[in-house]
């Protein structure tokens, strides 16, 4: 321990004018068990955001709920985990931050056993909340104690493999769910979490460090407001499509709610003595520009991931399994950029440009996209896929080591709640927003189309003659009505397409003002394993 606190203790005041030693903040014994460990508990909480999407539809049918209650098995999730994930780092300090990792695992482990067995729609929406409250935690806990773990040279390759269970995650989840669902039952969706969860717990109790504990106190007005907040925005968002929006008292409602919680959250903690979170992480340019480039990010990461699927199946008739191998080169992509991105910044290079590149090709992935018809094949829909996870790799990780470069080793883990929260803030938005757009352009486009093919003038159709045809013109009418509704799905399509290739060029200015690697300070070196 003494020698541990030596070490902490050299790398916190190194001599003046001297390089930092390459030493990590919390040395462990078997470094490469313990990233096993954290991974497998990082993946895991990733994989649920998105793996029950596919088995709605059966859970509906097994535990007697309605296409509008049966949502609350996801909303639950979202907005548990988004109220929790805040006091991650008041919460680390007080009862210890190996405590409350370790039993955040087996608290999502037992979470996930309850949802398998839930035999009602309230058990289930109560045990999913039960779920997003214990693995708030995991992801920006990971994070950290993968920061901390790891000496400095080595942090950005790090990065990239605690990056590809955030990015791959949500790829294999739908793949995974559904292939669950069609071989076993839709309840394996959750008991998979099992056998994986005791794996990364027993690694995580054997070979997990410890921190120091810090007595402070609970800001606990400052997280009233924001939990409202967020669960407010949250509300607003995933009820905001079912009530039409604002022609909707209760949207009202959750928009007032949210904005006047945040708003007053906001002043609170800028004036508080002793605030939910410490104002030093604002007072450092690179965390503060990230964490707009991560909202961004969440948008543009999650808002095609959720637009593909149904895309692919409804037109174009793949299958859920066809649909996961179709959409696979994606990781493929975030892979192959993750470890370049890595191995850049350890040699150096400025992350900004890098950064830039990515968005750019994110962005020109999401430009041929838009250009796609109802003839396009399965090779430019993987090619299409492998550049988009090519970009994001590339912005994934120096925008982390970035963010992180500055930050004081006891600030890491209030600074990955934030960053998590962001991007999972961003995936709600653009999750959300996307829907909206596709619904309503369908709607729009399908009128206007519509108009040329029946009823107006040099229209296709007459209908004072298609009575005539009797049964046989309304067989007809409703196959011409089909394939207008999928011409105008596709265009609906190529509008959110647009849209958020136009939001990565917007990041671009963004990653202009960060400054060189953490404020201007030289890059880790670079030691020779």
């Amino acid at each position: 321990m003494a020698t541990a606190a030596a070490q902490r203790g050299a790398t916190a005041s190194p001599a003046a004018g001297a390089a930092p030693p390459d030493v990590a903040h919390l040395p462990t014994r078997n470094h490469p068990l313990l990233i096993v460990g954290i991974m497998a508990a990082s993946l895991l909480q990733v994989l649920d955001t998105t793996i029950a999407n596919v088995v709605i539809p059966h859970m509906q049918s097994s535990l007697g709920a309605t296409a509008d209650t049966v949502t609350w098995v996801l909303t639950s999730y979202i907005i548990a985990s988004a109220v929790a994930m805040p006091i991650t780092g008041w919460l680390s300090d007080r009862i210890g931050a190996r405590r409350l990792f370790i039993g955040s695992v087996a608290s999502f482990i037992f979470a996930s056993m309850l949802c398998g067995m839930a035999q009602n729609l309230t058990e289930m929406v109560l045990f999913r909340a039960f779920q997003g409250v214990a693995g708030a935690f995991i992801a920006p806990l990971s994070q950290s104690f993968m920061l901390d773990t790891t000496r400095p040279s080595k942090q950005p390759q790090m990065m990239a493999i605690w990056g590809m269970g955030v990015m791959i995650g949500p790829i294999l989840g739908p793949v995974l769910g559904g292939w669950l669902t069609e071989n076993w039952d839709w309840r394996w969706v959750f008991y998979v979490n099992l056998p994986v969860g005791v794996l990364s717990l027993a690694i995580l109790m054997a070979e997990l460090p410890q921190r120091e504990i810090s007595r402070r106190r609970f800001d606990i007005a400052g997280f009233v407001l924001i939990g409202l907040a967020l669960a407010s925005f949250q509300l607003f968002l995933d009820r905001g499509q079912q009530e039409d929006w604002f022609e909707s008292v209760e949207i009202w409602i959750y928009a007032g709610m949210a904005a006047g919680a945040a708003w007053m959250g906001v002043i609170h903690l800028a004036t508080a003595r002793a605030p939910l979170f410490s104002t030093r992480l604002f007072a450092d340019r690179n965390f503060s520009i990230a964490l707009g480039i991560m909202l961004v990010m969440g948008v543009v990461m999650f808002a095609p991931m959720a637009l593909l699927p149904p895309m692919l199946q409804h037109l174009f008739g793949y299958g859920v399994i066809d649909t996961g191998l179709v959409l696979m080169p994606r990781g493929v992509g975030v892979l192959i950029s993750m470890q370049l991105a890595g191995l850049a910044i350890r040699r150096g290079i400025d992350a900004r440009p890098v950064i830039v590149f990515g968005f750019l090709l994110m962005s020109l992935s999401l430009w041929i996209m838009a250009h796609w018809s109802l003839s396009v094949d399965q090779f430019h829909v993987v090619a299409t896929g492998t550049l988009q996870g090519l970009g994001m790799g590339l912005v994934f990780i120096p925008l982390n080591i970035s963010a992180f470069a500055t930050l004081p080793p006891q600030l890491r883990t209030e600074g990955s709640s934030l960053l998590n929260l962001l991007r999972s803030l961003g995936a709600s938005i653009g999750i959300s927003l996307s829907t909206v757009l596709l619904t309503r352009n369908l709607q729009t486009v399908h009128e206007g189309l519509a108009g040329h093919v029946t009823g107006g003038v040099g229209s296709l159709i007459d209908y004072s003659t298609i009575d005539r045809y009797q049964r046989l013109g309304d067989v007809a009418l409703s196959v011409l009505d089909a394939e207008v509704t999928r011409q105008s799905a596709m265009v609906a399509y190529i509008d959110d397409f647009y849209l958020m290739g136009w939001l990565c060029l917007a990041a671009v200015p963004l990653t202009l003002l960060m400054r060189r690697n953490g404020a201007g300070s030289p890059p880790p070196a670079v030691v020779a394993d």
